[in-house]
């Protein structure tokens, strides 16, 4: 589970009710009906006319998305595994490979690697490859879109809760001591309609759009990988090479710790 989603949203909802509390307003007030239909239906319908249904299908498993953590292979868990298929593929040739590349549960690694081993040209690995990424960052900016409309449209829609509570308390003029209380409602809904766009929605899209992001990254590391295994590149050469995606300071202790254990062995 990726905690920090579920950490900022706690501490969002604290920072406003505690706010609210030290500056003499009651967080009992956020229980507002009417603010809350306005702002999380008005969104939602809002996404409903905005986007395709195809796309709308989508959110349960961007939520999920948001909530989990990626299974994405990381840099220093493909440098062994590349390291061990170069040295294999230069001994005894890309047909032993096959073996191994069957055991991958990774779907693009193991159509990159299957292409190697069924003899393909390298401009078209990387084509097919390449094409495969793009698609895959068109529909993940398409959901990360989804949520950062709804960030824009929230703010909006707590301004227009706020009209229609500023219509309704100014038609009982007549009644003061329910005007102040009247008054203090209708912004109710312009503060859920800030809140859920810039602490909920525009958020949640950009923590897609680093998900999405680092997936690539990933995943254009391996295309170099598969296409440097095709060309016979040496297991060192393969190895310094992913190395350079991994920060410097990271590198360094990577290679104290493997220093250690030999020492220690």
């Amino acid at each position: 589970m990726d905690r920090t989603s579920l950490i900022g949203i706690i501490l969002g909802v604290l920072a406003v009710g505690v706010g609210m509390a030290l500056k003499g307003a009651s967080p009992a007030a956020l229980l507002n009906f009417p603010a809350i239909l306005i702002i999380f239906v008005g969104t939602a319908a809002s996404i409903a006319i905005a986007f395709p249904g195809s796309e709308l299908k989508r959110i349960p498993k961007l939520f999920g998305i948001l909530f989990s953590n990626q299974q994405e292979m990381s840099e220093k868990e493909l440098i062994p595994l590349f390291r061990d298929w170069a040295t294999i593929a230069r001994k005894e040739g890309l047909l032993a490979l096959e073996s191994h590349v069957e055991e991958i549960k990774e779907p693009f690694l193991k159509h990159g690697m299957k292409m190697v081993i069924d003899g393909q040209p390298p401009e078209f690995i990387r084509e097919i490859l390449e094409d495969d990424l793009h698609s895959m960052e068109e529909r993940h900016l398409a959901g990360a879109s989804i949520f950062s409309q709804a960030g824009t449209y929230a703010p909006t829609l707590g301004v227009l809760g706020a009209v229609i509570g500023l219509v309704a308390a100014l038609g009982s003029l007549d009644d003061i001591d329910a005007l102040g209380p009247a008054i203090a409602a209708a912004f109710i809904a312009t503060l859920m309609g800030i809140f859920t766009g810039y602490v909920l929605w525009h958020p949640f899209a950009n923590k897609l759009k680093r998900k999405s992001k680092r997936e690539l990254h990933i995943k254009q590391i391996m295309i170099e990988s598969i296409l440097a295994i095709q060309s016979g590149i040496s297991a060192r050469v393969i190895e310094d090479k992913i190395l350079t995606y991994i920060p410097s300071k990271e590198r360094q202790l990577d290679t104290a710790s493997e220093e250690g254990e030999s020492i220690n062995v």
